[in-house]
């Protein structure tokens, strides 16, 4: 790439899911989509496009994926009362809730080519809907060579 000029690339990352708290490590789909850009330094915006689904960093290991689940079960109980369900009739109300809590996307900053992540930290895609979905996490860059 040509120093000094900052460049945006867009990649997605498109997938299966399904559904139901299921959690999905993107940071080796990331990490190779910011190496190939070759990129020295800049950000990464990981975005998930849905209202059912969030982006986030945790350490990615069986007691936590299940911690998440327990812990967003406690904040939006599936079967609370949502007048979301009232209105569409499609139990996923708690699901709304849960991705907007979370959030929809994560920046992350990058030098070296390498993305600038802890050593326990990765990042991670939560398809919060009560089932299965084509996913698509949007993967945009904005960085100098």
């Amino acid at each position: 790439m040509d120093g000094g000029y900052p460049l945006i690339v867009t990649e997605h990352i498109d997938f299966q899911t399904r559904g139901n708290g299921e959690m999905a490590d993107l940071t080796g789909k990331v990490a190779a989509i910011v190496e190939r850009t070759g990129l020295s330094a800049g950000v990464v915006v990981v975005f998930a496009s849905g209202a059912t689904g969030a982006v986030t960093t945790i350490e990615y290991e069986p007691g936590l994926v299940e911690d998440m689940k327990g812990a967003l079960e406690r904040i939006a109980p599936e079967g609370g009362e949502y007048a979301h369900n009232q209105r569409w009739g499609d139990g996923n109300g708690h699901s709304h809730i849960r991705a907007s809590v979370i959030g929809p996307s994560l920046a992350v900053p990058f030098a070296g080519g390498k993305l600038l992540l802890g050593t326990w930290q990765q990042i991670v895609f939560l398809d919060l809907d009560n089932r299965p979905r084509y996913r698509r996490v949007v993967v945009q860059i904005i960085g100098e060579g």
